[in-house]
């Protein structure tokens, strides 16, 4: 295969992003204005907020809307290195140059021998169905470094795990990427590079951690999978309340906490599986890596209290990275997502009055949503699990030639 061209935009692929985005940075700009919340508050309020108080070199010890691991700082801070641009302006546009950024990323691995440009395409076209939230909150940024470490792990094993580290200090999730990893140095350069974090965090700004005590009191988010329940109840006399708490739209009252302990019970048993796949694993290859973090973000983003619609940005970009492979096992669930991120923009922002009152409108997008994720989650589970650990399936492809060892063992 011809690799000469594997960094170029393919002039579709170009015209399709730039006009895309362009929608997009003018609707955070409000030179158009999208039906529904001001999504872009969360940036001119809430991050702008945080960047005062984190200026001063210190975390905000008493805002309980501060839920983050300290390295996400660095995002909140970020706008600062475009001095001439206003706070909030400066954040958009470091979310666009961040999501050209992970399609250069992706359109480049693509490009390589046994590679393909699938990936490059799915980012392009999935992000712009989630809207203007997409630029109004960091999840693109930290998405950028998970993409990074998972397209770099082939050849640069303890890469994968500095930035796997780095993720996970900005925004936890990205930890996940390592369910997939039988190496021991992306662990160890992971555990070392968090640590090290941590421990520069905890001695030069107080209050690093202080937000492992800020989610205690949580209800359930009502774009949650629980939410459901309360969803569908309200229309029989349940006498709860929908209430912004702890920085989001929560339910709060009669057996909430039911609901959010069976959330926390549905997590463990996400984390039992995953732990269950990785201790019968027969044959990993070289799809293994990044179709484990896919399937483990996507079982744990179901499981939670929360399913903002940002955590899909996450899914996307770990989809995309997927399909990049050509004999990728996770078209499937990757096209479920895409549907997914269709119906998410549909509730939120355009519908989100619908989802808060409980309406039949309402009720009916967060049961579409919820479910394409939850089969999303149910078929990428099903399909690692066969293709890793199931005797009866076929031999697995080859590992892709540009591991850096010539093992066919996944990073």
């Amino acid at each position: 295969m011809d690799t000469k061209g594997a960094g170029r935009f393919p002039a579709w692929l170009a015209a399709v992003w730039a006009v895309t985005r362009a929608a997009l940075l003018l609707s955070v700009f409000k030179v158009f204005t999208v039906t529904g919340p001001d999504v872009t508050s969360d940036v001119s309020v809430i991050y702008r907020g945080w960047y005062e108080v984190l200026r001063q070199g210190t975390f905000p010890l008493d805002d309980v809307t501060w839920q983050y691991p300290p390295a996400a700082a660095l995002a909140v801070l970020s706008p600062g290195l475009l001095p001439f641009l206003d706070y909030t302006d400066a954040f958009f546009v470091l979310a666009c140059v961040t999501d050209l950024a992970v399609l250069c990323l992706l359109l480049r691995h693509g490009g390589q021998p046994e590679r393909s440009r699938r990936g490059a395409w799915l980012w392009t076209a999935a992000v712009p169905l989630l809207g203007p939230t997409v630029y109004a909150r960091y999840d693109v940024m930290v998405t950028a470094v998970a993409v990074a470490a998972l397209l770099v792990a082939a050849r640069h094993p303890r890469a994968f795990g500095v930035l796997t580290a780095i993720g996970a200090m900005v925004k936890v999730w990205p930890a996940l990427l390592l369910a997939g990893s039988f190496r021991r140095r992306p662990w160890a350069s992971a555990a070392v590079t968090a640590s090290g974090l941590a421990a520069l965090f905890a001695v030069s700004m107080p209050g690093a951690f202080a937000f492992l005590t800020f989610q205690r009191d949580r209800g359930t988010e009502v774009e949650s999978l629980g939410a459901l329940v309360f969803h569908v109840a309200r229309h029989f006399g349940w006498e709860g309340q929908v209430l912004l708490n702890y920085g989001s739209i929560e339910f709060l009252g009669p057996y909430v906490g039911v609901v959010s302990t069976a959330a926390l019970v549905l997590t463990g048993a996400a984390f039992g599986w995953l732990v269950l796949w990785r201790l019968r694993v027969a044959r990993p290859d070289a799809l293994t890596l990044a179709e484990a973090a896919f399937t483990a973000v996507l079982l744990f983003t179901v499981t939670s209290r929360v399913i903002s619609p940002q955590y899909l940005v996450w899914l996307i970009g770990l989809a995309a990275v997927c399909l990049t492979h050509r004999a990728t096992r996770m078209t499937a669930p990757a096209l479920m997502v895409v549907a997914a991120s269709l119906v998410t923009v549909l509730e939120f922002p355009l519908g989100f009055v619908h989802v808060v009152t409980s309406d039949w409108y309402g009720v009916t997008l967060m049961f579409v949503r919820n479910g394409l994720l939850v089969a999303a989650s149910l078929s990428a589970a099903r399909r690692l699990w066969r293709s890793t650990v199931s005797p009866e399936q076929d031999a697995p492809a080859p590992a892709a030639a540009d591991h850096a060892d010539g093992k066919t063992v996944s990073p």
